[in-house]
């Protein structure tokens, strides 16, 4: 396996005293689109916030905001700047993993939990994993599955 790289640069991006917390999901059976959305939401957030946040979307309580991929997608109440939203509990709940993956690492490098903030949050498209559907008279259809790379870098405030 190859060693990836962060979308994100510590030297440009930080203060050279600062530490922080990175964590990464590779080829996570999500959806990009849903991913994209999550992320942009989470960016900036405190890390207690951004979970509770993610727990009310895998609840049904509160919906993500689509503002990108939002063609044909149902209204939602509750929602501040656009009106279309949904609830992608799938993609949620991956996501949720690797930000608890990212705490733990931020408490193992001594950093204090409570003050910290997602500084860099990004989701990107993984392989496609290739499969098909049988179809009449010996033929086949495609039908792939898409996977998604996350990386969230945790810093404190």
């Amino acid at each position: 396996m190859s060693k990836v790289k962060y979308a994100y640069n510590e030297k440009e991006n930080s203060k050279e005293d600062s530490k922080i917390a990175r964590a990464m999901g590779r080829s996570l059976v999500i959806s990009p689109k849903h991913s994209y959305e999550i992320c942009r939401e989470l960016r900036g957030m405190e890390v207690e916030k951004a979970k509770n946040y993610l727990n009310e979307v895998i609840e049904l309580k509160k919906p993500i905001p689509f503002k990108r991929h939002n063609k044909k997608v149902g209204h939602r109440k509750g929602l501040k700047g656009t009106s279309s939203g949904r609830y992608p509990v799938k993609a949620a709940t991956q996501i949720l993993k690797v930000l608890n993956n990212a705490e733990a690492n931020a408490e193992y490098h001594g950093l204090d939990s409570e003050n910290l903030v997602i500084s860099h949050i990004s989701s990107h498209r993984g392989k496609i994993i290739p499969g098909g559907r049988p179809r009449a008279f010996g033929r086949a259809t495609p039908f792939n599955t898409p996977t998604t790379h996350v990386q969230i870098v945790l810093g404190e405030d």
